[in-house]
C-alpha cells in the first residue's frame, strides 16, 4: 500500500465536503519567537477539528455491501462528531458507543451532527469499557467498525492536513509541530511532508502525563502505558496504533512532552490573546514552542492547531491547573494555633499585600492548641511564596506544602 497516493486519493475523495481550514499567520506568536509562526487551524473544520477527514475517507471509501451495514465507533469526542456526521452526509446508520461520565454537551454534539442516522449507547465509566463494547457488537452482529486512529484509511484522510499546509504555503517549512494522541494525525501529516518536504523537522507534541509514542519510540516498540493523566483528553492515550508507531518512528524529528499546567496556560492565553477557543489537545503544538526557542528563531514554523470541543465547565479546572503550573497558586495544610487573633495574624504578618486566600477549610478538633486548616492562596508574582513561607516558619505556623504532596493533596482539594 502506497500512504502517500492514498492520502492524494482521500483530498478528492473529500473535495466539497471537508473545507480547506485557513493557514494564518499570528503576528503575536510570530514577534515572541522571533519566528514566522503559521497556524492550520483545524479547529475551524466543520466539527471543530480534524477528525472528519480520516472518518469522512474511511466510510465513504468503504465497498457498497458494508455500507449497507451499520457503521460501529467508540469515541468520547471528537471521532464520535466525525463519524456521526459523515453518517449524516452519507446517510448510513451509526452507533457510537460512548462512556457514561462523556459530557452531556459532547453527547448532545453528536446527535447534532448525526441526527436520525445516528444511535449513541452510553456504556461504562472508560473510554476503554466503550471500546469494548463497540468491538464485541461490531463482531459479533457483521457491522463495519471504524478506528479512531489506527486504520491506514483514517490516516490517509488526516493526512490530507499535510497537503493543505504545502498547498497554502509559498515559504519553505522549517518546523512542523503536531500533536500526537493515538498517531493518526501525525502518520498522515509527516507522510506528506517526507514526500513533498523532506527538509522540514517534524515535531511531535504529547502531554507529559501519557507519552505513549515517545515511550514506544525509545522502547523501539509499541508499548501500553499503565497510568495516564487524562486531562489532554483528545491525547491522551495508553498505547498508539500499531500502524502509526511504525510510521511515526521512521518519520519524526522528536517529541516534545507538554505539561498539562502549561497547557492551560496556553488555552486562556490564546482565548485572552487571540480571541481563539481551543480544546487541550488544540493547545500543544503551541505550547510546545517554548521548549524549542532556540531551534525555531528566525525560521519558519507550522502548528497544526487540531479543535476547539472544549467544554466550558472544565474553565475553573483549566484555570486552577495553570496557576499552579505557573506557580501562582500554592495549598498549604497548616496547624493553627487555637488562640484569639490568629487568623488576623496569618493575614496581616504571614501574606503579602497582594496576596489572596482562595481557599480555607477549617476542620475544628479536640486538640485545645492547634487546628489544621487547608488554606489556597493565589499570587501576583510566584516568587512570593518563599516569603509566606518563611513567614509561618517565623511566626510558630506548622505547615505541609500540598503542592508537592499529590497524594494528600487529591484528598483534601481534588
Amino acid at each position: 500500500m502506497d500512504l502517500f497516493k492514498d492520502i492524494q486519493a482521500a483530498k478528492l475523495q473529500l473535495e466539497n465536503v471537508v473545507p480547506t481550514t485557513p493557514l494564518t499567520h499570528n503576528l503575536n506568536l510570530s514577534a515572541e519567537f522571533g519566528a514566522t509562526i503559521l497556524l492550520k487551524r483545524e479547529d475551524l473544520q466543520i466539527v471543530r477539528s480534524y477528525k472528519i477527514r480520516g472518518a469522512y475517507n474511511k466510510i465513504s471509501s468503504l465497498p457498497e455491501t458494508d455500507k449497507s451495514k451499520e457503521i460501529v465507533c467508540a469515541s468520547a469526542g471528537n471521532h464520535a462528531q466525525g463519524v456521526a456526521y459523515s453518517c449524516h452526509l452519507l446517510q448510513i446508520k451509526g452507533k457510537i458507543y460512548m462512556p457514561i461520565t462523556t459530557p452531556k454537551q459532547k453527547i448532545k454534539q453528536v446527535q447534532l451532527f448525526g441526527k436520525s442516522f445516528v444511535e449513541i449507547v452510553l456504556i461504562g465509566d472508560t473510554f476503554d469499557d466503550a471500546f469494548a463494547a463497540a468491538i464485541e457488537d461490531a463482531t459479533k452482529n457483521d457491522k463495519v467498525f471504524v478506528h479512531p486512529f489506527d486504520d491506514l484509511k483514517v490516516i490517509a484522510g488526516q493526512g490530507t492536513v499535510g497537503l493543505e499546509i504545502l498547498d497554502s504555503c509559498s515559504l519553505p517549512i522549517d518546523y512542523l509541530f503536531v500533536p500526537i494522541g493515538g498517531g493518526g494525525l501525525s502518520a498522515g501529516v509527516s507522510t506528506v511532508f517526507k514526500q513533498l518536504s523532506p527538509q522540514t523537522h517534524i515535531i511531535g507534541v504529547e502531554p507529559l502525563g501519557a507519552p505513549a509514542m515517545k515511550n514506544s519510540i525509545k522502547a523501539g516498540q509499541n508499548i501500553v502505558l499503565q497510568t495516564i493523566d487524562k486531562f489532554v483528553d483528545g491525547a491522551a492515550v495508553k498505547q498508539v496504533g500499531h500502524h502509526t508507531f511504525e510510521i511515526c518512528q521512521k518519520n519524526l524529528s522528536d517529541i516534545v512532552l507538554v505539561p498539562e499546567g502549561k497547557v492551560c496556560t496556553t488555552i486562556l492565553r490564546l482565548y485572552n490573546e487571540e480571541a481563539m477557543v481551543v480544546e487541550p489537545a488544540g493547545a500543544l503544538t503551541i505550547a510546545a514552542l517554548d521548549f524549542y526557542k532556540k531551534e525555531i528563531k528566525g525560521k519558519t514554523v507550522v502548528c497544526v492547531v487540531s479543535g476547539s470541543n472544549n467544554d466550558i465547565e472544565r474553565t475553573a479546572e483549566i484555570k486552577e491547573r495553570s496557576l499552579l503550573y505557573e506557580g501562582l497558586m500554592h495549598y498549604f495544610l497548616i496547624q493553627f494555633p487555637q488562640r484569639p487573633g490568629a487568623l488576623k495574624e496569618f493575614v496581616n504578618d504571614i501574606l503579602g499585600p497582594n496576596d489572596d486566600i482562595t481557599y480555607f477549610q477549617y476542620n475544628k478538633k479536640t486538640n485545645r492548641e492547634v487546628g489544621s486548616v487547608v488554606v489556597g492562596l493565589e499570587l501576583k508574582n510566584r516568587n512570593d511564596i518563599e516569603a509566606v513561607k518563611s513567614n509561618m516558619t517565623a511566626k510558630g505556623f506548622a505547615y505541609k506544602y500540598l503542592n508537592e504532596l499529590p497524594e494528600l493533596y487529591t484528598q483534601l482539594i481534588g
